[in-house]
């Protein structure tokens, strides 16, 4: 009775987690080393975004609990979950990194969530490679001042054309 109740709550707790999250990444940890987990763990915690080894039926239950459809297909073997509540980018940022900067090839992403919807590996790579909230909402602002500035440049130059044609008037008369 004590197991079922147990897993109970860790399927409450999940379906809590997976409905609450922006984005989370599904990975294979199978060949990591003990330091390397704890180096991942620390540099995800750091980011804000908790990582653990979660059971495939456990999972499934709470996804399916959840409204997530597709992704009983990836819970296969050995299976972590990386989850973060307020950055949808962090969980695939972090991992891609780790991987590319220890040179991996034991850390196996299999799959994604980005806001409630399954995306495949190839989608969380493409979610990892895109730069900065930060540098969105810079290259968003930089895009929409562009137009104006060229506007303001416009009238300035008109302006600046009419102050020396009258400068050269000016010029004329008190020379003449």
């Amino acid at each position: 009775m004590a197991v079922t109740s147990e897993k109970i709550s860790v399927v409450s707790e999940l379906k809590g987690k997976l409905s609450a999250t922006k984005g989370a990444v599904l990975t294979n940890y199978r060949g990591l080393t003990v330091a390397q987990d704890t180096q991942l763990r620390r540099k995800l915690r750091e980011a804000g975004v908790e990582y653990r080894v979660v059971k495939n039926t456990m999972t499934r239950i709470a996804a399916k609990e959840v409204g997530i459809e597709g992704l009983d297909v990836y819970l296969e073997g050995p299976t972590a979950i990386a989850i973060s509540e307020t950055d949808p980018v962090a969980p695939a940022r972090v991992i891609s990194e780790f991987v590319k900067e220890h040179k991996l090839k034991t850390l196996e992403v299999k799959a994604g969530l980005l806001d409630g919807k399954v995306i495949d590996a190839e989608g969380v790579k493409a979610l990892a490679n895109l730069p900065a909230r930060e540098v969105l909402i810079a290259q968003v602002l930089a895009g929409m001042q562009t137009p104006i500035v060229g506007f303001v440049n416009v009238l300035q130059g008109s302006i600046r054309k009419f102050v020396y044609a009258l400068d050269a008037v000016r010029k004329q008369k008190e020379s003449a």
